[in-house]
């Protein structure tokens, strides 16, 4: 059982929830989800793990992005999360990973929502490891307030380290200054125009899910280099 560290608002419908390990080693590869739910309750709930293994092997903690309700319920109806909560997890599962030596100099990562999760892991990673090569990270939300992360994603484009896109699919502000809308095969063609054997990641919602691969694949993307969020 660990216990939770820190509760921190992403958006409106999600928490930035950090389990501390408590000296405990859980290896995990960058875009694993593991399950969890509250220690005292049997079900548990897979979620993507946020963060990158560099960072729980250095600070000793686990994080993951989490959907709650308007009373803070999360998971399977689980009661709302705050710190000091006892926490049991399993796993890690999954094979949609960022591979350990990409041959590929060329990375592009496609989220909805709050799948967002498991491409901040492998991006993370891919910096803090060094991975030589180009990171470009298409997001897609609802609203300018549902893009969890934006102000780590923000600090890395200011440092180089990524190239980032935004696309809100619903109301927005006049001062808005990203896409609108859904991902188009044109938001797409702007991160793959210069290398279509770029390895792509796609997480987020299903209808995204299923849209995105037949455009990555007419734009010249290989089926092969296309990755979907599979536990």
């Amino acid at each position: 059982m660990l216990g939770v560290s820190a509760v921190r608002l992403a958006t409106p419908g999600a928490r930035i929830v950090r389990l501390d390990l408590d000296g405990a080693l859980f290896p995990y590869k960058p875009g694993q989800a593991a399950a969890i739910g509250p220690a005292d309750i049997s079900p548990r709930v897979p979620f993507s793990i946020a963060s990158a293994p560099e960072e729980t092997r250095d600070f000793g903690h686990i994080e993951f992005l989490i959907k709650v309700d308007a009373s803070g319920r999360w998971g399977a109806g689980f009661p709302a999360l705050v710190r000091g909560a006892r926490v049991a997890l399993r796993g890690p599962t999954g094979s949609f990973t960022f591979p350990d030596e990409p041959h590929e100099q060329r990375f592009v990562f496609i989220a909805g929502g709050t799948g967002i999760s498991p491409l901040r892991s492998m991006i993370r990673h891919a910096v803090l490891a060094r991975t030589p090569g180009r990171l470009r990270l298409l997001y897609s939300a609802r609203t300018p307030r549902d893009f969890a992360y934006l102000p780590e994603l923000r600090g890395m484009v200011r440092r180089g380290e990524v190239e980032l896109w935004l696309s809100a699919t619903r109301e927005v502000g006049p001062r808005w200054q990203g896409g609108r809308g859904r991902i188009a095969a044109g938001q797409l063609a702007r991160l793959v125009d210069d290398d279509p054997a770029a390895l792509c990641f796609v997480c987020g919602p299903a209808a995204m899910v299923a849209d995105v691969p037949p455009m990555l694949e007419a734009l010249g993307v290989e089926k092969n280099r296309i990755r979907l969020e599979d536990w």
